[in-house]
């Protein structure tokens, strides 16, 4: 084997090894919300499954066919933590970012997913957490905006 590929093959291994580890840490916790500097709360899934659900089928423009998608809807985790305006940054395992302004967040989207035609999600397969909306209900949800706040491997929020 040349040294090259046995390169390719150690970075590999290290970036997967820091994506696993990343996304769920030992205590279980798969989602973190910071409200400020001061004040952060971490979610479980069993946490986030026990939460005012909400289920609703659609297609995506990232999968093939009709998909069933189980979560929060992002309105109700805020509400719960009385969170009524500013901004949601929401980032990704790869610390891909999206801005949300609270006042576009509706009771129905965007939801964060925990399941997925009725399975948890894995992080090889856009989970633990997918931020989703119900792009089949509505044109508005057909747009490159929504379609780029629909952020994959979700694991932190800051509220600013």
């Amino acid at each position: 084997m040349n040294i090259s590929k046995k390169l390719h093959i150690l970075v590999s291994a290290l970036v997967l090894s820091f994506v696993f580890n990343a996304s769920a840490d030992q205590s279980g916790t798969i989602l973190t919300v910071r409200e400020n500097a001061t004040t952060m709360q971490v979610f479980d899934f069993e946490d986030l499954s026990t939460m005012k659900s909400t289920k609703f089928e659609t297609t995506t423009i990232w999968t093939e066919g009709v998909q069933s998608f189980e979560g929060v809807p992002l309105k109700t985790l805020l509400e719960d933590l009385n969170i009524t305006d500013g901004m949601v940054l929401a980032t990704a395992v790869n610390d891909y970012a999206v801005e949300i302004p609270i006042s576009e967040i509706s009771s129905s989207a965007p939801v964060i997913a925990y399941k997925q035609n009725g399975e948890r999600m894995s992080l090889r397969d856009k989970g633990p957490l997918w931020l989703v909306y119900p792009y089949d209900a509505h044109p508005e949800f057909q747009t490159e905006v929504t379609y780029s706040r629909s952020i994959w491997q979700l694991n932190r929020i800051e509220v600013k």
